[in-house]
């Protein structure tokens, strides 16, 4: 089914992504934030954003309850790798998550001050585009974080993103394809056969699940750091009787 209203999608990298932008929506598929989306799913209450290693272990050392999270192998002070297929068995209920990666937070931070930042993966393609719809945005900025914004994946989970805005009636094999036979799923697949602690063996399938958790994820200030929640609707103003 179309839906009335066309939004203009506008694809860049971090290093091109304008500092506010109205609306964001900030892309990174293996493995951030998928990741997060599977934090949301398995009851963690926020996401908070850190900028470097260093700072994601202060912010811990202060909150001793928080879950630090890295990508690369497990570190002294962490709790979480990067892993989604690793993250669908705990039970995260009611914690806080820091999270540092090289893309996708770091892609989230690029464009913090936008009206609207969205960050997505494949898991919440369609929370996202609804959340888009939702909202009526005209001009949307994808963030393709992966590569310098050349990551296959990236490009291919936004432009299935900004299709699905556009009507619903979308085949999401193509998309899924593309990411399947992409440098950062080679690059997964590879850290399996190396044996790297950091990857899982299904990490490259979880990042290929659509569709599986029912919320966009929106980035907002707090705190003087960058907060990653599920993201809930304006609510609208009740109508004059």
């Amino acid at each position: 089914m179309p839906h009335h209203g066309a939004m203009r999608p506008v694809f860049t990298g971090i290093p091109g992504a304008p500092a506010a932008p109205g609306v964001a929506v900030v892309v990174d598929v293996m493995r951030a934030f998928t990741v997060a989306a599977w934090a949301f799913r398995r009851g963690a209450e926020r996401i908070v954003f850190a900028r470097t290693l260093r700072e994601a272990l202060a912010l811990k050392a202060r909150h001793p309850d928080w879950l630090a999270c890295q990508d690369g192998a497990p570190m002294p002070g962490f709790d979480l790798v990067n892993s989604p297929a690793r993250l669908r068995a705990l039970d995260l209920r009611g914690r806080t998550v820091v999270q540092k990666t090289t893309a996708g937070t770091a892609g989230a931070l690029a464009v913090a001050d936008a009206g609207l930042l969205l960050c997505a993966s494949f898991a919440v393609a369609g929370a996202t585009a609804g959340a888009l719809r939702r909202v009526r945005a005209q001009t949307v900025t994808f963030v393709v974080t992966g590569d310098g914004g050349r990551a296959e994946e990236d490009r291919a989970c936004a432009q299935y993103i900004a299709e699905r805005v556009r009507t619903d009636d979308v085949d999401a094999g193509p998309y899924l394809a593309r990411a399947r036979r992409s440098t950062a799923a080679a690059r997964l697949a590879d850290g399996v056969r190396r044996g790297w602690a950091g990857v899982d063996p299904e990490d490259v399938a979880v990042c290929l699940e659509t569709d599986t958790f029912p919320s966009a994820m929106a980035a907002t200030r707090e705190d003087g750091h960058l907060v990653l929640r599920p993201w809930a609707p304006p609510e609208r103003p009740a109508s004059s009787v």
